[in-house]
Protein backbone atom coordinates (compact mmCIF):
# COMPACT_ATOMS: atom_id res chain seq x y z
CA UNK A 1 0.00 0.00 0.00
CA UNK A 2 2.78 2.40 1.07
CA UNK A 3 4.25 1.95 -3.03
CA UNK A 4 1.32 4.11 -4.13
CA UNK A 5 0.22 6.35 -0.94
CA UNK A 6 2.33 7.30 1.80
CA UNK A 7 1.90 10.14 4.62
CA UNK A 8 5.62 10.32 5.06
CA UNK A 9 6.55 11.07 1.82
CA UNK A 10 3.70 13.30 1.46
CA UNK A 11 4.82 14.82 4.68
CA UNK A 12 8.23 15.83 2.99
CA UNK A 13 6.91 17.23 0.05
CA UNK A 14 4.73 19.10 1.99
CA UNK A 15 7.80 20.66 4.15
CA UNK A 16 9.72 21.50 1.25
CA UNK A 17 7.06 23.42 -0.68
CA UNK A 18 6.26 25.49 2.56
CA UNK A 19 9.82 25.86 3.01
CA UNK A 20 10.31 27.40 -0.58
CA UNK A 21 7.64 29.44 -0.43
CA UNK A 22 8.56 30.75 2.27
CA UNK A 23 12.25 32.11 0.80
CA UNK A 24 9.96 33.36 -2.33
CA UNK A 25 8.66 36.27 0.11
CA UNK A 26 7.82 38.21 -2.96
CA UNK A 27 5.43 35.65 -4.38
CA UNK A 28 3.98 35.26 -0.90
CA UNK A 29 3.53 39.02 -0.29
CA UNK A 30 1.92 39.22 -3.24
CA UNK A 31 -0.92 36.43 -2.58
CA UNK A 32 -1.65 38.20 0.97
CA UNK A 33 -1.42 41.72 -0.62
CA UNK A 34 -3.52 41.81 -3.80
CA UNK A 35 -6.69 40.33 -2.13
CA UNK A 36 -6.02 42.83 0.44
CA UNK A 37 -5.88 45.80 -1.94
CA UNK A 38 -8.36 44.93 -3.82
CA UNK A 39 -10.68 44.70 -0.62
CA UNK A 40 -9.66 48.24 0.38
CA UNK A 41 -10.20 50.07 -3.03
CA UNK A 42 -13.46 48.39 -3.74
CA UNK A 43 -14.78 48.89 -0.22
CA UNK A 44 -13.26 52.20 0.53
CA UNK A 45 -12.21 53.93 -2.85
CA UNK A 46 -14.74 53.30 -5.58
CA UNK A 47 -17.53 55.31 -5.79
CA UNK A 48 -19.94 55.15 -8.90
CA UNK A 49 -22.20 58.28 -7.81
CA UNK A 50 -19.47 60.81 -7.10
CA UNK A 51 -20.38 63.40 -4.75
CA UNK A 52 -18.85 66.95 -3.79
CA UNK A 53 -18.45 67.96 -7.47
CA UNK A 54 -16.67 71.20 -7.98
CA UNK A 55 -18.64 73.90 -10.23
CA UNK A 56 -17.71 77.38 -11.03
CA UNK A 57 -20.23 80.37 -10.41
CA UNK A 58 -21.25 82.79 -13.08
CA UNK A 59 -23.75 84.92 -11.96
CA UNK A 60 -23.41 89.15 -12.43
CA UNK A 61 -25.91 89.50 -9.62
CA UNK A 62 -26.30 87.35 -6.64
CA UNK A 63 -29.73 88.45 -5.50
CA UNK A 64 -31.75 86.47 -2.85
CA UNK A 65 -32.94 83.88 -5.60
CA UNK A 66 -29.74 83.38 -6.94
CA UNK A 67 -28.25 82.35 -3.83
CA UNK A 68 -31.42 80.01 -3.21
CA UNK A 69 -31.13 78.61 -6.24
CA UNK A 70 -27.20 78.23 -5.50
CA UNK A 71 -27.54 76.82 -1.93
CA UNK A 72 -29.97 74.15 -3.26
CA UNK A 73 -27.61 72.16 -5.45
CA UNK A 74 -25.04 72.32 -2.47
CA UNK A 75 -27.97 70.96 -0.45
CA UNK A 76 -27.98 68.00 -2.91
CA UNK A 77 -24.78 66.79 -2.31
CA UNK A 78 -23.49 67.02 -5.92
CA UNK A 79 -22.21 70.72 -6.68
CA UNK A 80 -19.30 72.40 -4.51
CA UNK A 81 -18.34 75.62 -5.68
CA UNK A 82 -15.10 76.30 -5.57
CA UNK A 83 -15.44 79.67 -7.53
CA UNK A 84 -18.36 81.33 -6.47
CA UNK A 85 -17.86 84.67 -7.83
CA UNK A 86 -15.71 83.37 -11.46
CA UNK A 87 -16.22 85.46 -14.91
CA UNK A 88 -17.46 84.26 -17.76
CA UNK A 89 -13.71 83.75 -19.10
CA UNK A 90 -12.32 82.28 -15.87
CA UNK A 91 -15.18 79.92 -15.62
CA UNK A 92 -14.37 78.45 -19.07
CA UNK A 93 -10.75 77.72 -18.85
CA UNK A 94 -11.73 76.19 -15.50
CA UNK A 95 -13.58 73.53 -17.63
CA UNK A 96 -11.12 73.37 -20.26
CA UNK A 97 -8.17 72.36 -17.59
CA UNK A 98 -10.63 69.98 -15.90
CA UNK A 99 -10.47 72.04 -12.59
CA UNK A 100 -14.42 72.32 -12.65
CA UNK A 101 -17.38 69.57 -13.95
CA UNK A 102 -19.71 72.50 -14.11
CA UNK A 103 -20.00 75.97 -15.06
CA UNK A 104 -23.43 77.48 -13.33
CA UNK A 105 -24.60 80.88 -15.45
CA UNK A 106 -26.84 82.72 -14.17
CA UNK A 107 -28.43 86.20 -15.77
CA UNK A 108 -28.17 89.47 -14.14
CA UNK A 109 -31.84 89.94 -14.73
CA UNK A 110 -32.46 86.30 -13.33
CA UNK A 111 -34.29 87.89 -9.84
CA UNK A 112 -36.30 90.33 -11.81
CA UNK A 113 -37.71 87.86 -13.81
CA UNK A 114 -39.02 85.79 -10.94
CA UNK A 115 -40.21 88.90 -9.22
CA UNK A 116 -42.20 89.56 -12.38
CA UNK A 117 -43.70 85.93 -13.21
CA UNK A 118 -41.72 84.77 -15.23
CA UNK A 119 -40.11 81.95 -16.23
CA UNK A 120 -35.61 82.77 -15.40
CA UNK A 121 -33.24 81.17 -18.04
CA UNK A 122 -30.36 79.21 -16.13
CA UNK A 123 -27.12 77.82 -17.79
CA UNK A 124 -25.11 74.83 -16.47
CA UNK A 125 -22.29 73.14 -18.39
CA UNK A 126 -21.20 70.00 -17.85
CA UNK A 127 -18.18 68.01 -18.69
CA UNK A 128 -18.85 65.37 -20.35
CA UNK A 129 -15.83 63.62 -21.15
CA UNK A 130 -17.06 61.30 -18.46
CA UNK A 131 -20.72 60.51 -18.84
CA UNK A 132 -21.11 59.01 -15.89
CA UNK A 133 -19.84 61.36 -13.75
CA UNK A 134 -22.35 64.43 -14.52
CA UNK A 135 -25.44 61.85 -14.57
CA UNK A 136 -26.32 61.91 -10.98
CA UNK A 137 -25.77 65.56 -10.94
CA UNK A 138 -27.66 66.83 -13.95
CA UNK A 139 -31.05 64.58 -12.74
CA UNK A 140 -32.23 66.36 -10.04
CA UNK A 141 -31.38 69.39 -11.36
CA UNK A 142 -35.55 70.38 -11.98
CA UNK A 143 -36.79 69.24 -9.00
CA UNK A 144 -34.23 71.08 -7.13
CA UNK A 145 -35.20 74.61 -8.99
CA UNK A 146 -38.50 74.34 -8.33
CA UNK A 147 -38.43 73.62 -4.47
CA UNK A 148 -35.71 76.66 -3.61
CA UNK A 149 -38.04 79.21 -5.35
CA UNK A 150 -40.72 77.93 -3.65
CA UNK A 151 -39.26 78.62 -0.60
CA UNK A 152 -37.67 81.23 -1.27
CA UNK A 153 -40.76 83.08 -2.72
CA UNK A 154 -43.03 82.08 -0.35
CA UNK A 155 -46.65 84.24 -0.18
CA UNK A 156 -45.24 86.74 -2.93
CA UNK A 157 -48.04 87.91 -5.39
CA UNK A 158 -45.63 86.96 -8.03
CA UNK A 159 -45.89 83.71 -7.81
CA UNK A 160 -42.54 82.39 -10.09
CA UNK A 161 -43.23 80.52 -13.04
CA UNK A 162 -39.86 78.55 -12.41
CA UNK A 163 -36.81 78.21 -13.70
CA UNK A 164 -35.67 77.31 -17.48
CA UNK A 165 -32.88 75.55 -17.32
CA UNK A 166 -30.50 74.88 -20.11
CA UNK A 167 -28.08 72.03 -19.83
CA UNK A 168 -25.23 71.74 -22.14
CA UNK A 169 -22.91 68.92 -22.08
CA UNK A 170 -19.62 70.13 -22.99
CA UNK A 171 -16.89 68.07 -25.38
CA UNK A 172 -19.42 65.27 -25.47
CA UNK A 173 -22.62 66.35 -26.06
CA UNK A 174 -25.05 62.87 -26.78
CA UNK A 175 -23.15 61.30 -24.06
CA UNK A 176 -21.22 58.59 -25.71
CA UNK A 177 -19.32 56.28 -23.40
CA UNK A 178 -16.70 55.07 -26.14
CA UNK A 179 -15.61 58.67 -26.17
CA UNK A 180 -14.40 58.45 -22.83
CA UNK A 181 -13.59 54.93 -22.41
CA UNK A 182 -11.46 54.20 -25.93
CA UNK A 183 -8.43 57.35 -25.91
CA UNK A 184 -8.11 56.00 -22.10
CA UNK A 185 -7.74 52.69 -23.33
CA UNK A 186 -4.30 53.96 -25.27
CA UNK A 187 -2.60 54.76 -22.06
CA UNK A 188 -4.04 51.54 -20.58
CA UNK A 189 -2.61 49.17 -23.05
CA UNK A 190 0.72 50.88 -23.03
CA UNK A 191 0.96 50.58 -18.98
CA UNK A 192 0.27 47.06 -19.83
CA UNK A 193 2.86 46.25 -22.21
CA UNK A 194 5.42 47.97 -22.15
CA UNK A 195 6.25 47.80 -18.15
CA UNK A 196 5.74 44.20 -18.51
CA UNK A 197 7.90 43.93 -21.57
CA UNK A 198 10.50 45.80 -19.96
CA UNK A 199 10.80 44.55 -16.86
CA UNK A 200 10.99 40.91 -18.33
CA UNK A 201 13.66 41.73 -20.34
CA UNK A 202 16.79 42.34 -18.15
CA UNK A 203 15.01 39.50 -15.83
CA UNK A 204 15.40 37.29 -18.67
CA UNK A 205 19.11 37.67 -18.71
CA UNK A 206 19.67 37.22 -15.34
CA UNK A 207 17.56 33.37 -15.73
CA UNK A 208 19.50 32.83 -18.94
CA UNK A 209 23.15 33.63 -17.64
CA UNK A 210 23.79 36.12 -19.97
CA UNK A 211 23.86 38.92 -17.56
CA UNK A 212 27.46 38.47 -16.58
CA UNK A 213 28.05 38.90 -20.63
CA UNK A 214 26.18 42.12 -20.60
CA UNK A 215 28.04 43.48 -17.52
CA UNK A 216 31.69 42.62 -18.96
CA UNK A 217 31.11 44.81 -21.65
CA UNK A 218 32.30 48.33 -21.71
CA UNK A 219 29.31 50.35 -21.06
CA UNK A 220 27.83 52.24 -18.40
CA UNK A 221 24.57 51.50 -16.36
CA UNK A 222 23.00 54.29 -18.63
CA UNK A 223 23.78 53.16 -21.58
CA UNK A 224 22.94 49.74 -20.88
CA UNK A 225 19.41 50.94 -19.38
CA UNK A 226 18.96 52.81 -22.89
CA UNK A 227 19.87 50.18 -24.93
CA UNK A 228 17.23 47.90 -22.81
CA UNK A 229 14.12 50.51 -23.18
CA UNK A 230 15.01 52.34 -26.60
CA UNK A 231 13.99 49.13 -28.80
CA UNK A 232 10.56 49.52 -26.57
CA UNK A 233 10.04 52.57 -27.41
CA UNK A 234 9.31 51.47 -31.11
CA UNK A 235 7.11 49.09 -30.19
CA UNK A 236 5.10 51.45 -27.95
CA UNK A 237 4.76 53.67 -31.64
CA UNK A 238 3.68 51.03 -33.34
CA UNK A 239 0.52 50.05 -30.01
CA UNK A 240 0.07 54.10 -30.05
CA UNK A 241 -0.43 53.93 -34.36
CA UNK A 242 -2.76 51.09 -34.21
CA UNK A 243 -4.63 52.45 -31.60
CA UNK A 244 -5.22 55.98 -33.10
CA UNK A 245 -6.07 54.47 -36.23
CA UNK A 246 -8.99 52.43 -34.84
CA UNK A 247 -10.06 54.79 -32.96
CA UNK A 248 -10.86 57.32 -35.60
CA UNK A 249 -12.21 54.35 -38.01
CA UNK A 250 -13.82 51.86 -35.40
CA UNK A 251 -15.14 53.97 -33.25
CA UNK A 252 -15.50 57.41 -34.61
CA UNK A 253 -13.91 59.15 -31.82
CA UNK A 254 -13.72 63.12 -32.14
CA UNK A 255 -10.00 63.87 -33.03
CA UNK A 256 -9.98 68.15 -31.91
CA UNK A 257 -6.85 68.46 -30.53
CA UNK A 258 -2.98 68.81 -31.68
CA UNK A 259 -1.58 65.05 -32.51
CA UNK A 260 1.83 66.54 -32.35
CA UNK A 261 1.00 67.69 -28.66
CA UNK A 262 -0.92 63.63 -28.22
CA UNK A 263 2.33 62.36 -29.84
CA UNK A 264 4.82 64.53 -27.60
CA UNK A 265 2.60 63.25 -24.16
CA UNK A 266 2.56 59.70 -25.49
CA UNK A 267 6.19 60.27 -26.04
CA UNK A 268 7.10 61.07 -22.30
CA UNK A 269 4.40 58.56 -21.08
CA UNK A 270 5.89 55.58 -22.51
CA UNK A 271 9.45 56.49 -21.24
CA UNK A 272 8.19 56.65 -17.94
CA UNK A 273 6.81 53.28 -18.78
CA UNK A 274 9.89 51.49 -19.38
CA UNK A 275 12.24 53.17 -17.10
CA UNK A 276 9.51 51.87 -14.31
CA UNK A 277 9.91 48.48 -16.01
CA UNK A 278 13.57 48.71 -16.01
CA UNK A 279 13.28 48.91 -12.16
CA UNK A 280 11.06 46.24 -11.44
CA UNK A 281 13.37 44.31 -13.18
CA UNK A 282 16.04 45.32 -11.18
CA UNK A 283 14.17 44.11 -7.98
CA UNK A 284 12.89 40.58 -9.37
CA UNK A 285 15.02 37.56 -10.12
CA UNK A 286 12.91 35.79 -12.14
CA UNK A 287 10.46 36.34 -14.87
CA UNK A 288 7.72 35.17 -12.70
CA UNK A 289 8.20 37.70 -10.09
CA UNK A 290 8.92 40.54 -12.59
CA UNK A 291 5.08 39.47 -13.88
CA UNK A 292 3.52 39.37 -10.67
CA UNK A 293 5.30 43.36 -9.62
CA UNK A 294 4.16 44.36 -12.94
CA UNK A 295 0.31 43.42 -11.90
CA UNK A 296 0.82 44.64 -8.65
CA UNK A 297 1.40 48.29 -10.04
CA UNK A 298 -1.13 47.45 -12.77
CA UNK A 299 -4.62 47.30 -10.50
CA UNK A 300 -4.02 50.41 -8.26
CA UNK A 301 -3.51 52.40 -11.18
CA UNK A 302 -6.19 50.87 -13.22
CA UNK A 303 -8.29 51.44 -10.22
CA UNK A 304 -7.32 55.24 -9.19
CA UNK A 305 -6.58 56.52 -12.63
CA UNK A 306 -9.79 57.21 -13.32
CA UNK A 307 -10.05 54.83 -16.21
CA UNK A 308 -12.58 52.74 -14.93
CA UNK A 309 -14.47 54.82 -11.60
CA UNK A 310 -14.65 58.28 -11.64
CA UNK A 311 -11.84 60.01 -10.25
CA UNK A 312 -13.82 62.61 -8.31
CA UNK A 313 -15.90 59.82 -6.91
CA UNK A 314 -12.87 58.65 -4.85
CA UNK A 315 -12.62 60.27 -1.43
CA UNK A 316 -9.61 62.63 -0.87
CA UNK A 317 -7.05 60.11 0.23
CA UNK A 318 -7.46 57.81 -2.73
CA UNK A 319 -7.23 60.52 -5.01
CA UNK A 320 -4.09 61.73 -3.49
CA UNK A 321 -2.52 57.95 -4.15
CA UNK A 322 -4.07 58.07 -7.60
CA UNK A 323 -1.89 61.15 -8.20
CA UNK A 324 1.46 58.67 -8.13
CA UNK A 325 0.59 56.63 -11.02
CA UNK A 326 1.57 58.22 -14.30
CA UNK A 327 -1.86 56.66 -15.88
CA UNK A 328 -4.04 59.24 -13.65
CA UNK A 329 -1.94 61.93 -15.69
CA UNK A 330 -1.96 60.40 -18.72
CA UNK A 331 -5.69 60.38 -19.45
CA UNK A 332 -5.86 63.69 -17.95
CA UNK A 333 -3.72 64.74 -20.81
CA UNK A 334 -5.54 62.32 -23.61
CA UNK A 335 -8.75 63.70 -23.08
CA UNK A 336 -7.94 66.99 -22.84
CA UNK A 337 -6.17 67.09 -26.31
CA UNK A 338 -8.85 64.70 -28.05
CA UNK A 339 -12.18 65.60 -26.75
CA UNK A 340 -11.52 69.33 -25.63
CA UNK A 341 -8.92 70.65 -28.05
CA UNK A 342 -6.78 71.81 -25.50
CA UNK A 343 -3.40 73.52 -26.26
CA UNK A 344 0.26 73.39 -24.32
CA UNK A 345 -0.88 75.59 -21.59
CA UNK A 346 -4.03 73.85 -20.20
CA UNK A 347 -2.43 70.13 -20.13
CA UNK A 348 0.99 71.79 -18.95
CA UNK A 349 0.42 70.20 -15.75
CA UNK A 350 -0.05 66.65 -16.47
CA UNK A 351 3.11 67.16 -18.89
CA UNK A 352 5.02 68.51 -15.67
CA UNK A 353 3.99 65.63 -13.97
CA UNK A 354 4.89 63.00 -16.14
CA UNK A 355 8.16 64.87 -16.81
CA UNK A 356 8.79 64.63 -12.61
CA UNK A 357 7.96 60.68 -12.87
CA UNK A 358 10.42 59.93 -15.72
CA UNK A 359 13.33 62.22 -13.85
CA UNK A 360 12.96 60.44 -10.51
CA UNK A 361 12.24 56.73 -12.08
CA UNK A 362 15.33 57.52 -14.05
CA UNK A 363 17.84 58.01 -11.28
CA UNK A 364 16.00 55.74 -8.80
CA UNK A 365 16.49 52.72 -11.13
CA UNK A 366 19.91 53.61 -11.99
CA UNK A 367 20.68 53.72 -8.54
CA UNK A 368 19.30 50.29 -7.72
CA UNK A 369 21.31 48.86 -11.33
CA UNK A 370 24.67 50.18 -10.29
CA UNK A 371 23.73 48.65 -6.48
CA UNK A 372 22.82 44.91 -8.59
CA UNK A 373 26.38 45.63 -10.11
CA UNK A 374 27.73 45.75 -6.63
Amino acid sequence: MSRFFSFLRLRALLTKETIQMRRDRLTFGMMLGIPLLQLVLFGYAINTDPKELPAALVAPTQDRFTRAMVSALELTGYYRFVAPNATAGEAEAMIERGDVAFVVTVPSDFGRRIERGEAAPMLIEADATDPSVASGAISTLSTVAAEALEREAGSSPAAPHGVAITVHKRFNPEGVTQYNIVPALLGVILQLTMVMMTAMALTRETERGTMENLLSMPATPLEIMLGKIVPYLAVGAVQVTVVLIAARLLFAIPFVGSLPLILAGVFVFVLALVILGYLISTVARTQMQAMQLTFFFFLPSLLLSGFMFPYRGMPAWAQVLGEVFPLTHFLRLIRSVMLKGADVAIVAGPFISLGIFVLALTAVTLLRFRRTLD
